[in-house]
């Protein structure tokens, strides 16, 4: 008979992507017969402070998010330096009484929680395996920790990546997308979201906090006349509401069956690579890139359109063209057989 083990899971309420690939490892994991908990990486620095740099990022990606591509430039020249060593130091104490002495397995969806864990384990302060799930295609060199055992990559570009920056033990795995995607209870259909009962739909999604040019995108989708735009604006109120006053896009808060939306839907157009596309793509959905994030969103976007993922449109010239293409193409995607929560069990058990 296995043995079930407890499990740590650290993540960080940065958008919703860390925290939605952490919910389902956890899930996926509980279901296995492990014991989870988890921890947002937010609450792990002292002081306050991770509520401040959340609240810093979010208003960096709103209001000048080329900044935020320029800060990762510098951050990722070396990633233990100066202020981000200092800051993920002050996180070690927290998180060590965080994951307590019965943790057989501690996994990191965040990259600065595995810097931390990384450092407490070269220390020798952590006497348990350390995994990083990667979220992203393109990987930081953020991402990459000394001391970390085992990263867990999306695919074969991304795993070369992060053997390139030192990763000693890289593993290709499928994303951790949610069952509901791939094999939906009952379709939810248009009517259920307000959306037309006829005609080609592109949904446009931006994360949680509905960030980016994304009211450029949908007016630009809306121009081409290729489908209706259909924005996603998360937790953005007041995105929904301009919006919707412009009369040509169809504006929604924060949807609950985002798998019933995405495939309500024929195309999603998106901006940073993350969650949302390997969901539309895991739900069968043709995906496509267009007005990308600066930064970590440009960095995905082109690694997804190299593996034949996602294609990134580069400019409204292209955009016609290529949401066309999406809908008489479908999606082809295969994702990678060997399953994260495996791995992670695996690893649990051996520990």
């Amino acid at each position: 008979m296995q043995r079930r083990s407890s499990v740590a899971v650290v993540s960080a309420s940065f958008g919703a992507g860390h925290d939605g690939a952490a919910a389902e490892l956890a899930g996926r994991l509980r279901a296995q017969g492990h014991t989870v908990r988890r921890h947002d990486f937010v609450d792990l620095l002292p002081r306050r402070t991770g509520v401040l740099l959340r609240g810093l990022y979010r208003r960096q990606l709103t209001v000048a998010p080329r900044s935020w591509g320029w800060l990762l430039a510098l951050a990722g020249a070396d990633p233990l330096s100066g202020r981000a060593a200092t800051l993920t130091a002050a996180a070690d104490e927290a998180t060590l009484a965080a994951i307590g002495p019965d943790t057989r397995l501690v996994v990191s969806t965040y990259p600065l929680a595995s810097q931390v864990l990384g450092r407490l384990r070269r220390q020798g302060r952590l006497a348990v395996p350390v995994v990083t799930y990667l979220t992203d295609l393109s990987v930081h060199p953020m991402w990459i920790a000394d001391g970390v055992d085992v990263h867990l990559a999306l695919h074969d570009d991304t795993a070369r990546q992060a053997k390139e920056l030192g990763a000693p033990d890289v593993r290709v795995v499928a994303p951790a997308v949610r069952p509901a995607f791939r094999h939906p209870a009952a379709p939810a259909g248009r009517a259920a979201f307000g959306l037309p009962a006829h005609g080609p739909l592109a949904l446009v999604v931006a994360g949680a906090w509905g960030v980016g040019q994304v009211e450029r995108a949908a007016l630009d989708i809306a121009a081409t006349a290729a489908a209706v735009p259909v924005v996603a604006c998360g937790r953005n109120d007041i995105l929904r509401r301009r919006l919707n006053r412009s009369g040509r896009v169809l504006a929604l808060g924060w949807v609950d069956d985002m798998p019933g939306l995405v495939r309500a839907c024929q195309v999603v157009v998106q901006n940073a690579g993350g969650l949302s596309s390997l969901e539309a793509l895991a739900a069968g959905v043709p995906v496509v890139t267009y007005r990308c994030l600066p930064g970590h969103g440009a960095a995905n976007a082109e690694v997804l359109d190299r593996i034949r993922w996602v294609p990134w449109l580069r400019g409204r010239a292209d955009l016609a063209e290529g949401l066309r293409a999406a809908l008489a193409g479908g999606s082809a995607w295969t994702p990678a057989p060997l399953r994260p929560e495996s791995v992670l069990a695996d690893l649990a058990v051996a520990a």
